[in-house]
């Protein structure tokens, strides 16, 4: 029996700490909602963590690619992620025309982007900052490393 609850307690742990890992970077949240007959309702929570765990499975020359096409705007994007963080809770853009609503702003650490039109549809985006910066940071390793090659890949 107390075999059966050392199993348990390690088990147990082993998910809480798996959990705590998988969680803290934060949730990526989209929500769209159509509100016409037969509209679509689509709410996603992903762990951000994920999706720098996916890039490493993307293959290389897709990601290669990928890193040639945003060369030149790496660097402004990484340095506007990054000085985000200094603008935690930050309203940047705020456009409202009749029934339509865009609204960019920062939330929490996550960059928040909310596109409304009234009684058509809603689209809501959460998505923490760190993981962008972690994106970019994968993409500019990909082309400094497509550098080091000669820039030869399967796409020339």
């Amino acid at each position: 029996m107390i075999l059966l609850a050392k199993v348990a307690i390690g088990f147990g742990t082993t998910l809480a700490v798996a959990g705590a890992y998988t969680f803290h970077q934060g949730v990526i949240r989209v929500d769209v909602d159509e509100f016409r007959q037969g509209g679509s309702h689509v709410h996603m929570w992903v762990p951000a963590a994920v999706v720098p765990m996916a890039l490493r499975f993307v293959p290389k020359h897709h990601l290669n690619h990928a890193s040639m096409e945003a060369r030149e705007a790496m660097p402004i994007v990484r340095t506007m992620f990054h000085e985000l963080r200094n603008y935690p809770n930050t309203l940047f853009v705020e456009v409202a025309d009749g029934d339509q609503h865009v609204r960019v702003a920062t939330e929490h650490g996550a960059l928040a982007i909310d596109v409304t039109e009234k009684g058509e549809e809603e689209v809501h985006l959460r998505v923490p900052i760190s993981t962008v910066e972690d994106v970019f940071a994968q993409l500019e390793k990909s082309a400094s490393q497509s550098d080091i090659r000669g820039g030869k890949d399967e796409w020339n």
